[in-house]
């Protein structure tokens, strides 16, 4: 039997492994719902486009939930959008905490939520120290490491398993898709609470 955090581990994957753990090409989809039945749904991107994108038998609807700050210490593994500092430090736009145990995506890769964001996922290494910027922590992957500063207004959340029926039209949601034809295919869909964007 899967254990919880496995499987809220394996539900986060498809949002945070980089791109060539992935079957080729992938893109990333941000806006709002404006049709779904059980087969697909109309996106209306962040850009004003329409996006059809189909959908898999099996796929997943997932709950992007704030989780408490404190579920970051020594030894926990997460993923941050963040903005290359000129120290050499990254600056965070948003956290996403593993559960214990689950690592997925290590190392840096450019992200698409700003100009300029890059993605990291790491463990942090040593202590979470309190600083007037924010918290600061060191991720550390293989290859390398990088300290990385979260402000007190970052948000900062966890992938949780959800029911289907919260994916429905007029809400935000986060999807990663992958070519179908003239159109796009997914097998999991995000959204945050209440229908929320979810901030990566």
């Amino acid at each position: 039997m899967t254990k919880p955090y496995r499987l809220a581990g394996l539900l986060a994957l498809a949002f945070i492994l980089p791109a060539q753990a992935q079957e080729a090409p992938r893109k990333i989809f941000r806006g709002t719902i404006e049709a779904l039945d059980g087969k697909g749904l109309s996106l209306k991107t962040s850009d004003g486009q329409s996006v059809a994108i189909h959908l898999t038998p099996d796929w997943k609807a997932r709950l992007v939930a704030p989780i408490s700050v404190e579920a970051i210490h020594a030894g926990s593994f997460i993923g941050t959008a963040q903005i290359p500092q000129a120290d050499g430090s990254g600056k965070s736009l948003e956290v996403h905490v593993f559960p214990p145990g689950v690592k997925s995506g290590e190392g840096e890769r450019d992200w698409d939520s700003q100009p300029g964001a890059r993605m990291t996922n790491g463990t942090v290494g040593g202590e979470v120290v309190s600083t007037a910027a924010g918290r600061e922590v060191t991720l550390t992957f293989p290859g390398g490491s990088r300290k990385i500063v979260i402000p007190p207004e970052v948000p900062i959340v966890q992938f949780n398993a959800a029911e289907r029926t919260i994916i429905k039209p007029g809400i935000a949601v986060f999807v990663v898709a992958q070519p179908d034809g003239k159109d796009w295919r997914t097998n999991s869909v995000a959204t945050g609470q209440n229908g929320a964007a979810p901030p990566m």
